[in-house]
């Protein structure tokens, strides 16, 4: 396992997070997964004994339930809390009221004691706001997030489904008022849906903001268990719950490309889309979720994967994006005012 800086700070974190949408079950939630305390029990700690150091959950999930199975199996593993990085969101409805949802500053501070409470922890190593909220001014969320960061309740600030304008608004405010900045983007990024190379990976690399990775496997499109000329099992989540959207024409030509490099190393085409993804640079992390021990096991060994040169530029040609502009028209006016021309 490998460990990369989270953003522009010195946090160290395992290049996979163990994603915790699958404990719980409750009410929208059970058709992704529905593992209970002995089943999260067991798969935290075999994520730990592979080197896993960071944990990703959200209030949300499962009406908050996710987050209490996840602080308990802390407590009951009795895990170093230092040893972990503990990463939850803020912003979903949690209640019927008009102020139990968002990112207003009553709504995150009633929601961060809620989020402690339930993770049994008095710190949340980083606290990320779960989308982009029209009704509450950035400034006031930016504001409310670092007097969380001061109060020591909150180590760092991430964001979670913005576009590349907000981003920078955000950090340009947080850089010009002196408050703590969003450390890391949560975004879905796959070999099958590379859209945030168009304007969101320019601004963190630019910007020095680690990239959290959520559904790598596009919603379980990119396990092996579907064919362009079939549809996937019975009782699987892409049945049950067909999200992300994505490109199915792009994703099953990447998973005809991937079969026959997962035939020779006798392996899943699910380790190799998530190797891929750990071979990207703007990568930090890969957050996996996993219902049972040998799903999880299979993620673990992505961190094991090499591909040849050639391997990698026929993946890369069969799920670029199509150009668009101004794409197009930057690349081109830049070609010359690269170093050595």
């Amino acid at each position: 396992m490998k460990y990369n800086l989270l953003g522009n700070t010195g946090l160290q974190v395992s290049e996979l997070c163990l994603g915790t949408m699958t404990f719980g079950g409750k009410g929208f939630w059970e058709a992704i997964g529905k593992s209970g305390q002995d089943v999260a029990n067991d798969i935290i700690s075999q994520s730990i004994a592979a080197g896993i150091n960071f944990i990703d959950t959200a209030n949300v999930y499962s009406e908050g339930l996710s987050e209490e199975i996840t602080g308990k199996a802390l407590r009951d593993l009795g895990i170093n809390r230092d040893e972990i990085v503990l990463a939850t969101k803020v912003r979903g409805r949690m209640g019927k009221g008009p102020n139990q949802v968002g990112l207003s500053r009553s709504h995150i501070m009633h929601q961060v004691e809620e989020s402690l409470r339930r993770l049994q922890t008095d710190y949340i190593d980083l606290y990320q706001i779960h989308g982009f909220d029209p009704l509450t001014p950035l400034e006031e969320t930016v504001r409310t997030l670092d007097d969380l960061v001061k109060s020591g309740k909150v180590r760092y600030i991430g964001c979670s489904n913005l576009s590349s304008w907000q981003i920078m608004k955000a950090l340009a405010y947080s850089q010009h008022t002196g408050l703590a900045r969003f450390e890391s983007l949560q975004a879905y990024y796959t070999i099958a849906g590379r859209d945030l190379e168009r304007e969101l990976v320019p601004l963190l690399k630019d910007q020095k903001v680690g990239l959290m990775v959520w559904s790598p496997l596009a919603g379980g499109l990119l396990s092996g268990k579907y064919r362009k000329d079939k549809s996937g099992p019975d009782g699987s989540r892409r049945v049950d719950f067909d999200f992300p959207p994505v490109n199915k024409e792009r994703a099953f030509s990447v998973v005809d490309a991937l079969n026959p490099m997962a035939t020779e190393r006798n392996c899943s085409i699910a380790r190799l889309a998530l190797a891929w993804l750990l071979k990207q640079d703007v990568v930090t992390s890969v957050i996996i979720g996993a219902k049972n021990r040998d799903q999880l096991d299979d993620n673990l060994k992505a961190v094991d994967i090499d591909f040849t040169e050639v391997e990698l530029n026929k993946l890369d040609e069969i799920s670029q994006l199509p150009a668009e502009y101004p794409g197009w028209m930057l690349e081109r006016q830049g070609a010359n005012r690269k170093i050595g021309n």
